[in-house]
């Protein structure tokens, strides 16, 4: 019975015991994060990838798989985000689930494998400007090096890579001859040894990777990193801007704070929360845009024009500073400008409108003699009566009419005290006279 007792209490003990042993525990709990890279690349994108391999990074997670599916976009964004891929030490892959053209191929290129959906598409990444024209030969020289050293840091033939930013680069068997740029289908892509597979869905991926049993956390973009990507796309920030402009002139001719202020506070304050939230712009940008405002409504209390030149630069410059592309921001604010003043000729000219704004510090009130208001006495009745002058003329002196002494001027020459003469011209006070010869 001892002995019962005691072999019970030894169990219990190391039962106890194991409890305080650590665990060790095999390759089972894996952690996949699927990050899906949609739609055009611009700033806002990278925003949320970078907030992607954060959290993958802090959950120590075994692979990032990034579903592609991208027509391309701004080049300074795909830049971005290739050098936060490459910097990671976990293992990315690239998942292809549709294109991944221009700067959707330079994503995928800096990854460390690229897997394929067949009927998927890779390439033609040729850099173009905001027209549609293929860039000048600076920007395509820096984008054909960027595309080459993806390609070589990922352990593949740059050659391909080039051809898919180049034109002039010859590849009749892939379809690219000289005068076309080279994409790829997921087949030929595999077979020149740019992608690692080609699979029908992203379970098999997992499987092809040795990844089949781990657990999988995608990751959606929130609403205002969404928002911020619409925002921050090229051809959205001009029509905010001109919208902003536009709606604050106006306002200026409208009495009260109407719709279109609204509107136009709107556009703005949306600019600069889309470009916050992308990390392209910080709270001083805010701040000095609302200085800009408050130095140019000083200006229409305080003369001298210095305190609204101020004002002006500084808006200018916090819009500047909320982009990375001085030249695209430049012509965004260039359209806005543009098409305020258009409207503001347009309120004037057409519809004979006055900006109400500065009716409430400006005078705009006249005294006119329609109203029944005069400056000074118009004495048209004394036109063509005589007098006597009481003093000399020379010519501006006092004479006699009708037992009424006026002040009075010659008509130019000297007229001596005591002489007849003749009012000929009457404006308001001033009376002209002439002498009446002969008397």
């Amino acid at each position: 019975m001892k002995v019962k007792g005691i072999l019970l209490f030894f169990l219990f003990l190391l039962t106890s015991l194991s409890w305080c042993l650590p665990h060790s525990y095999g390759k089972t709990d894996q952690i996949v994060f699927i990050v899906p890279i949609e739609d055009t690349v611009e700033k806002g994108l990278y925003s949320f990838l970078q907030r992607a391999v954060e959290q993958a990074e802090e959950e120590n997670a075994d692979a990032i798989i990034f579903e592609v599916n991208t027509p391309g976009g701004a080049v300074d964004a795909a830049a971005g985000i290739g050098k936060l891929l490459t910097t990671t030490d976990l293992k990315t892959i690239a998942f292809i689930n549709n294109q991944a053209l221009s700067a959707g191929a330079y994503i995928s290129l800096n990854t460390d494998e690229i897997y394929m959906v067949p009927g998927a598409t890779m390439g033609s990444a040729a850099i173009i400007d905001q027209q549609g024209n293929m860039a000048d030969k600076k920007a395509q020289s820096y984008w054909n090096a960027a595309m080459k050293s993806a390609a070589i840091n990922s352990q593949r033939n740059p050659l391909y890579a080039l051809a898919m930013a180049d034109e002039t680069i010859n590849l009749p068997e892939l379809g690219a001859e000289k005068g076309k740029l080279l994409t790829l289908t997921a087949d030929q892509a595999l077979k020149i040894g740019y992608a690692e597979g080609i699979v029908q869905d992203l379970d098999e991926l997992l499987t092809k990777v040795g990844l089949e049993k781990a657990q999988t956390q995608t990751l959606e973009e929130s609403f205002a990193e969404k928002l911020a990507r619409f925002i921050t796309n090229p051809i959205v920030i001009p029509i905010l801007l001109t919208i902003g402009s536009l709606g604050l002139v106006l306002e200026l001719y409208s009495p009260g704070f109407g719709i279109p202020g609204f509107m136009g506070i709107s556009a703005l304050l949306l600019f600069f929360y889309g470009h916050l939230v992308a990390g392209l712009a910080g709270y001083e940008t805010i701040i000095l845009f609302i200085i800009g405002i408050v130095l140019i409504i000083l200006e229409l209390f305080v003369p001298g024009g210095i305190i609204g030149i101020i004002g002006f630069a500084s808006i200018l410059g916090s819009l500047f500073l909320a982009s990375d592309n001085v030249i695209h921001m430049g012509i965004s604010i260039v359209i806005a400008l543009f098409v305020s003043i258009m409207a503001s000729i347009f309120m004037i000219k057409v519809l004979g409108r006055k900006m109400s704004f500065f009716k409430k510090i400006i005078l705009t009130d006249s005294t006119n003699t329609e109203q029944g208001y005069v400056s000074n006495v118009n004495r048209v009745e004394l036109l063509g009566e005589k007098g006597i002058t009481l003093t000399q003329l020379r010519p501006a002196g006092k004479i006699m009419i009708n037992e009424e002494i006026v002040d009075a001027v010659s008509e130019g020459a000297f007229i001596q005290k005591d002489k007849q003469v003749k009012v000929i011209k009457v404006e308001g006070s001033r009376i002209v006279v002439r002498e009446i010869e002969g008397l």
